[in-house]
């Protein structure tokens, strides 16, 4: 049988818990599995603060596995994951204990939330947590949001085009770390590239300036008001906004693209060669 994401966290839990700590997680979530218990479940997953010492995981183990990069990425601790190795095999053990997790995450403190938005895709479908996801996306509380929005593959996997292009502004207005959004490319979509420019020239009338990553996802949909905003960026004095412009021109296909790299080459072979990037821009 296939190791499930469950077994992956086990193995992990294994190399980093002490012997004591390790053996009660797993006769608890026993227990919880035999047991059918809605009871032991709350009990256990309140007990794990005390039962736990919350240190981050050093070994990750040997063996590779989706989400391998992903936890360590995201810093993850001991804490963190015997808590989403709780719920995961409760997940498992039967349908009865949908409706018990999701109450949960409904009564968790923000830490707990915090956490749970993380590892999200670990649970056994993930998709019926989706409304604790775009909960997240109507919070002000950053380490909230970006718990569910930063390097977090769920939002791609899961959100409606809608939540994720909600997703992707919120990170805009709450100034946060646009390079940290995965899939961008992928996302991209007509209706953000046309909210992206409303939202610029919203901005610029106010005198106020516009991150240049957010222009990121409008490269496929070049047109009308999007060309103007473009040049208007490679005319900019800051050499980020000028920057921006190029990479939004290099990986467009359109012909006025093409155009207005070549009217506004100054970055152009730097980014040709890879030295300019959304990466390091």
């Amino acid at each position: 049988m296939a190791k499930t994401s469950k077994d992956y966290l086990s193995d992990i839990l294994q190399l980093n818990l002490n012997n004591s700590e390790f053996q009660w997680l797993i006769d608890a979530v026993a227990q919880i599995s035999e047991a059918k218990s809605k009871k032991d479940l709350y009990m256990t997953y309140s007990l794990c603060t005390s039962k736990i010492q919350n240190t981050p995981i050093a070994d990750f183990g040997t063996q590779d596995f989706a989400w391998k990069t992903y936890l360590e990425t995201q810093k993850a601790s001991t804490l963190e994951i015997s808590r989403v190795f709780i719920l995961s095999s409760a997940l498992e053990a039967g349908d009865e204990f949908l409706k018990p997790v999701q109450q949960l995450i409904q009564v968790a403190d923000k830490t707990e939330l915090e956490t749970f938005l993380k590892y999200l895709v670990f649970l056994p479908e993930p998709k019926n947590f989706n409304f604790a996801a775009v909960e997240a996306l109507r919070t002000n509380i950053a380490t909230v949001f970006n718990a569910i929005s930063q390097y977090n593959p769920y939002s791609a996997q899961y959100f409606t085009t809608a939540e994720w292009n909600q997703m992707y502004l919120k990170a805009a207005f709450m100034q946060q770390d646009l390079k940290k959004i995965p899939e961008i490319e992928k996302m991209a979509n007509k209706d953000l590239a046309r909210i992206i420019s409303d939202y610029a020239h919203e901005r610029w009338a106010a005198s106020r300036d516009v991150e240049p990553m957010f222009w990121r996802p409008v490269s496929n949909f070049l047109e009308g008001n999007l060309i103007d905003d473009i040049e208007r960026l490679f005319k900019s004095d800051t050499e980020r906004e000028q920057k921006a412009a190029t990479l939004v021109c290099f990986h467009s296909n359109s012909d006025e693209a093409k155009k207005l790299l070549k009217t506004y080459d100054t970055h152009l072979q730097k980014v040709e060669k890879g030295n300019i990037t959304w990466k390091n821009l």
